[in-house]
């Protein structure tokens, strides 16, 4: 056991529970935090579908040790929405960008960042930002089409 340390996630000061060293930002949002948006998968940071938010940067919490980001503000799938559901999600759904749903988190996390970063991102841009998000299921035009719509809604413009 390590020593007790607390982690700021979703605007909240969390107690991380019997802490482990070493133990990876993944395995503690979803295993002592009960997290469970950020899914695990490759635990290499090859796939992103653990990508979180720290301070705004996207990150593979697989990569990450949770007790060196103490001190920062790290955001999950589950910390999005301010009603529950954010409209990336929304987009998700209604452009047909979910299919088994496993990667979905990881994509919506790092769609957050990218439109934060680039408003107005062509389609290369979402695709090279998407790059470290692995789909096996939609071939990425769906989820590249979300994107967009919620680009365009953000920006007030109609399709």
């Amino acid at each position: 056991m390590s020593k007790p340390y607390q982690l700021h996630v979703n605007g909240q000061t969390l107690d991380v529970p019997d802490p482990v060293p070493g133990e990876s930002l993944m395995t503690v949002l979803r295993e002592r935090l009960g997290l469970r948006g950020t899914k695990t998968a490759c635990s290499e940071g090859e796939c992103g579908s653990c990508s979180v938010l720290v301070d705004g940067e996207l990150m593979c919490s697989c990569l990450v040790m949770a007790a060196a980001v103490t001190d920062r503000a790290i955001t999950t799938v589950e910390g999005l929405g301010d009603d529950g559901i954010s409209d990336i999600q929304r987009a998700f759904v209604e452009c047909g960008a979910v299919q088994c749903g496993f990667c979905t988190p990881g994509l919506i996390v790092a769609a957050h960042a990218l439109l934060d970063r680039h408003p107005d991102a062509t389609t290369d841009t979402v695709r090279e930002e998407l790059a470290g998000n692995l789909c096996r299921c939609t071939g990425y035009g769906r989820i590249i089409d979300a994107i967009h719509s919620v680009a365009i809604a953000r920006r007030g413009d109609r399709p």
